[in-house]
């Protein structure tokens, strides 16, 4: 299941991050264009798409950041968000928030 519009679902992801109070802290250092990209790539790869993800591993990227269980589900509720924002249907939503939850132990550190 390759999602091929990953921009547009990205660029509304980030655009709830950085509306958002909850979290916004956990990106408020970081370099935009290089989340998009990285995000972009990850994505297409995580969905089958023809993208190879060449980035930092997920422990890498989130070592240190403390990440708790509350702070993580409101991010995946903030890429629902985006993914209706985008009107991307349930079932294909649900597809790819399933291949997100495997990476849920890499991500979460208390």
């Amino acid at each position: 299941m390759y999602y091929k519009d990953q921009q547009p679902l990205v660029d509304s992801f980030i655009y709830q991050i950085g509306n958002d109070r909850q979290v916004f802290h956990y990106f408020e250092h970081s370099n935009i264009t290089h989340f998009r990209q990285g995000f972009i790539s990850h994505l297409c790869a995580l969905t089958n798409g023809p993208c190879e993800y060449k980035g930092d591993s997920m422990v890498a990227i989130h070592t240190g950041m403390n990440i708790n269980e509350k702070d993580f589900n409101h991010v995946v509720d903030l890429l629902i968000n985006a993914m209706d924002e985008q009107s991307i249907p349930h079932p294909v939503q649900n597809k790819i928030i399933s291949k997100m939850a495997l990476l849920r132990s890499n991500i979460i550190k208390m």
